[in-house]
């Protein structure tokens, strides 16, 4: 598995699950064919699967190593994990991201910290995994970075809904004391640090990399799709706050938009790493071919 430098630090993507995921017009209320007809040019096959008319949408990890640290950024969706209103990712059991760690050369054991965008069921799965019976945390060594406002939003979450996701991820990891709650713009060292990104959930934070003048950002879910390069607007389907989304989206699109900054989308069409331009009133996003 390949790694990517920026300066001094490193990264790599652990992919889970490759894989149509819903039609334009489910993941966005504006994605009528009148729409689309213009970009289909670009978005097939990559972004759009011609067989099945559904948007590519990977889940995917991203692993940093710094001079100091090996991080690690969001953990899908995990092996045994209910439902969560989901049943597609439900109770999965093939060991899929576990085998695409050690392909790139690491074990739980070797990642001192755990970052998470935001505490949904396909960005925190592998925080825990089910030993004897009971969700402990895969990453034994870690401390687990969390935003202190998305985790406030996913404890009351769970206390007035019946999603299974901060009980089976989050819980078991502040009980066993490896839980750090911290500011929107915590900083680990000079290299990783978090960029406040709220809209899609509260606390949503985007990671940010930087490393002799060089620069990478690892967007979690303010964005899902390059479509929303052409159309900031356009929201995704479950975001919290769709007004605020698309400000964040628009305003994350403007600030790393021809700045040469690797802009890695968290569910963007593999190898999901490449950068923003400028393209009148919107954008653009380049792939960085392998």
């Amino acid at each position: 598995m390949a790694w990517t430098h920026i300066g001094q630090v490193a990264f790599t993507n652990v992919v889970e699950i490759d894989e149509p995921f819903l039609t334009p017009a489910k993941m966005f209320a504006q994605a009528t064919p009148e729409a689309l007809a213009p970009h289909l040019d670009w978005l097939i096959p990559r972004a759009l699967c011609p067989d099945t008319g559904r948007m590519i949408l990977p889940i995917q990890s991203f692993v940093i190593r710094t001079p100091h640290h090996v991080a690690l950024v969001d953990s899908c969706v995990g092996n045994h994990k209910s439902p969560a209103g989901f049943t597609r990712w439900a109770n999965r059991d093939d060991g899929n991201w576990l085998r695409a760690l050690a392909a790139a050369g690491l074990q739980p054991e070797d990642i001192d910290y755990v970052f998470c965008t935001h505490l949904h069921l396909d960005h925190c799965g592998w925080h825990t995994r089910l030993v004897d019976g009971r969700w402990v945390p895969t990453f034994p060594r870690a401390r687990y970075i969390f935003a202190r406002e998305e985790f406030a939003h996913a404890e009351q979450n769970s206390r007035t809904t019946d999603d299974p996701v901060f009980r089976e991820n989050v819980l078991p990891v502040m009980e066993a004391g490896l839980g750090v709650l911290v500011d929107t713009d915590f900083a680990l060292d000079d290299c990783v640090y978090l960029e406040s990104t709220p809209g899609h959930t509260p606390g949503h934070c985007a990671v940010r990399m930087t490393s002799r003048g060089e620069s990478g950002v690892i967007t979690g879910d303010l964005i899902h799709s390059p479509l929303q390069c052409r159309f900031p607007e356009w929201n995704f389907i479950f975001d919290h706050n769709p007004a605020l989304a698309a400000r964040t989206r628009r305003a994350f699109l403007e600030r790393h938009a021809d700045t040469g900054t690797l802009v890695l989308g968290s569910h963007f069409p593999l190898p999901s790493v490449g950068w923003l331009e400028s393209l009148g009133e919107v954008f653009d996003y380049r792939y960085r071919e392998p």
